[in-house]
């Protein structure tokens, strides 16, 4: 059961209702939460005895923050959350809100496998500064996953979470696709404002963007190897793990497709699609590889990555999944 004290804050944000503001929006107004931007997904680093670095973690968002990013997102899959203890992925948040430029929205994965322990976690994460919950599909019995079981799970986290939800749809690490009915149905959840889509599908994403057309629903791309092609159906932004190396480039495409300059952004896409496909073995491929497609395609920029702390993954994630 939910302890007495999350059930205190739960109460306290509902009785906020929906008159929260962040990032500059008030759902009060009659509008939900403005999410549209570049997230960096932040890398948790590890200690050589595999305990969390908070003082390498401080240190990589002072660099980030120099970046025009929307904000970041914490505890997702490239933050290992699955390998964290529940102590941990609060303390991680509450590190980076602490060292993160107040004005960036923060975004806090919450997501367990059960619908209490999910609601928990996203009380906690708002206690300890998230402005905003990303929660990932449950997966563990995917196979009883159905549209109508996962509309429930998430309308009750919604329905007790003090910040807004974003689902999250991650189909490479846990199996399942967020159904498309499921989310045109979470969409007119007053709570609910977006997804993050990582499966790479963009014929989907465009009908998620269309199906969802008269609700304050957002959709964000999961990676930037597919940033341009998401911008152009109707996506208004992504959370890019290449935008830890190259956060300049990924925001520069962003106001390339923006402002409209398509042929531009296109170019700029296509130098960015192998340093995005490399960026994930970063453990294993030397930081200049990742440049060598910028630096071949062109002299006159002058590409300067963003020099984090990579340190080793926690087990048993050792070595490189191919």
């Amino acid at each position: 059961m939910l302890g007495r004290g999350v059930w205190s804050s739960v109460r306290q944000g509902l009785s906020r209702g929906l008159s929260r503001k962040v990032g500059g929006w008030a759902t009060g107004e009659g509008r939900k939460v403005d999410i549209a931007g570049i997230y960096p997904p932040v890398t948790t680093p590890f200690t050589a005895t595999a305990e969390v670095d908070y003082e390498k973690l401080e240190e990589n968002l002072h660099k980030m923050g120099t970046f025009p990013f929307r904000g970041f997102v914490v505890q997702g899959s490239n933050g290992e959350f699955p390998f964290l203890t529940s102590s941990e992925r609060l303390e991680v948040v509450s590190r980076v809100r602490q060292a993160m430029p107040k004005d960036k929205l923060l975004l806090a994965g919450s997501g367990c496998e059960s619908t209490q322990a999910t609601v928990e976690m996203t009380v906690s994460m708002a206690q300890v500064g998230a402005d905003a919950a990303i929660v990932v599909t449950p997966c563990y019995y995917r196979g009883r996953m159905s549209s109508a079981a996962l509309i429930h799970h998430y309308t009750k986290v919604a329905d007790l979470s003090p910040i807004p939800v974003v689902l999250y749809s991650v189909p490479a690490n846990t199996g399942l696709d967020l159904p498309v009915d499921a989310v045109v149905t979470l969409s007119q959840h007053p709570n609910i404002v977006g997804i993050k889509d990582s499966g790479g599908d963009v014929t989907r994403m465009g009908l998620l963007v269309h199906k969802t057309r008269r609700q304050d629903f957002q959709v964000l791309a999961g990676s930037a190897g597919f940033l341009l092609a998401s911008y152009a159906i109707g996506a208004v932004g992504g959370v890019c793990a290449l935008a830890n190396v190259l956060g300049a480039q990924v925001c520069q495409l962003e106001r390339l497709c923006l402002t409209g300059q398509w042929e531009d952004a296109q170019k700029l896409q296509h130098r960015l699609i192998e340093p995005n496909t490399a960026e994930v073995l970063l453990e294993y491929v030397p930081t200049w590889e990742l440049l060598v497609p910028l630096q071949k395609t062109t002299t006159s920029d002058k590409v300067e990555p963003c020099w984090l702390h990579w340190n080793s993954f926690r087990e048993p994630v050792k070595i490189p999944i191919l």
